[in-house]
């Protein structure tokens, strides 16, 4: 059935596949950019994003000497900015260790920081012909359906046995390249996760799940539990015409892009009362709030937030000195769009460019 199975993807794929940018090359710096750029992201949002970062940065030896602060703008409006980050500390490592050049191996590359064991066996595939198995989320719901399988795929066990079976696969199938290439747009066109296309499926005699009527329920996963909606209060500080942004450390979430102080709200608060101690616990320094600016909801993969903004000004000769962050500009309104902000201080600029006399 391998063979079959695999010559059936085959097939497909060299009727129906899509044209992409980064099917068109085989060099490993490209390859590796687009695996990173789609992780999470959708194929359309990803191609202006793949086709200006390799526009500015060509080669790796060129993204390794840019500066961080331009690498994160370029980035602005992916999201999940830990790729970003780790993308560029693979490429100084690349040049540092490699001398500039891609590793040809398996264990050098799945070394490279952001490079887990499914990214590092599609780049050595599509960039070299190598035959490694690959198991994104997509493969993983095409083998939970192909094979019935009724425990969750999040499971060791699981994830051990599709290991396997798609090692066997690559081993067995004809091109590796088309293969790889196969089985993802496969996941990611027609064996989709809501109302996949079975009555046209060219591998509905192989799948398992589709004689047993349980394709609906495959892949199992485990109930997640409620998403957390926070609260958040930030401060719009104006001080003559310029507004006050700030650097997150560049570890943890959105690392190394600038916002807005503030934070979460606590219980018993005003939002009021969050942005005075947000500012003080912050900055060191008292403000006086004014009134909101800004609402602006924005959901991450694990909560949602609801970020308030108020219009604020210094009380006080307290020197402003932040504690939580790495860097600090007064930065004039027009200027703004120089930094990389998150999501949801890029919403709260939009607001920031209206008419609004008491910025300057």
């Amino acid at each position: 059935m391998s063979r079959d199975l695999a010559t059936a993807l085959a097939a497909w794929f060299n009727a129906s596949h899509r044209t992409m940018p980064w099917r068109e090359t085989r060099d490993p710096y490209a390859i590796w950019l687009s695996e990173i750029m789609l992780q999470q992201t959708q194929v359309e949002t990803v191609r202006g994003y793949y086709d200006r970062f390799l526009a500015k940065w060509p080669t790796i030896a060129d993204l390794a000497a840019a500066d961080d602060g331009d690498v994160m703008k370029a980035w602005e409006g992916l999201g999940y900015y830990a790729r970003c980050r780790n993308l560029l500390a693979a490429a100084r490592t690349i040049v540092r260790e490699h001398g500039g050049e891609f590793p040809r191996e398996f264990d050098p590359v799945l070394a490279l920081p952001g490079i887990g064991r499914s990214t590092a066996g599609a780049i050595l595939t599509f960039a070299f012909g190598q035959r490694h198995p690959i198991l994104d989320g997509n493969v993983k719901r095409v083998f939970s359906r192909l094979l019935d399988i009724a425990e969750p795929v999040t499971s060791k066990a699981v994830d051990d046995r599709l290991w396997a079976v798609t090692a066997q696969l690559i081993g067995d199938a004809p091109d590796p390249w088309v293969h790889n290439q196969a089985v993802m747009e496969f996941g990611a066109r027609q064996c989709v996760p809501r109302e996949p296309k079975c009555l046209l499926c060219p591998l509905r005699t192989f799948c398992a799940a589709q004689a047993a009527g349980t394709v609906a329920e495959r892949p199992v996963k485990v109930k997640k539990p409620p998403v957390p909606h926070k609260q958040i209060a930030v401060a719009v500080i104006a001080n003559e015409g310029r507004l006050y942004v700030q650097q997150r450390p560049h570890e943890g979430l959105l690392g190394g892009l600038w916002e807005f102080p503030g934070g979460k709200q606590e219980d018993g608060e005003t939002l009021p009362e969050t942005v005075r101690r947000e500012c003080r616990e912050e900055l060191g320094i008292t403000v006086q709030v004014g009134r909101k600016i800004a609402e602006i909801r924005h959901a991450y993969s694990h909560f949602r937030i609801t970020m308030h903004a108020f219009l604020c000004v210094q009380v006080g000769d307290d020197l402003l000195i932040p504690h939580a962050a790495i860097d600090s500009r007064w930065v004039a309104r027009d200027q703004l769009d120089s930094l990389a902000f998150p999501k949801a201080n890029k919403d709260l600029i939009a607001v920031l460019m209206g008419d609004h006399p008491e910025l300057g």
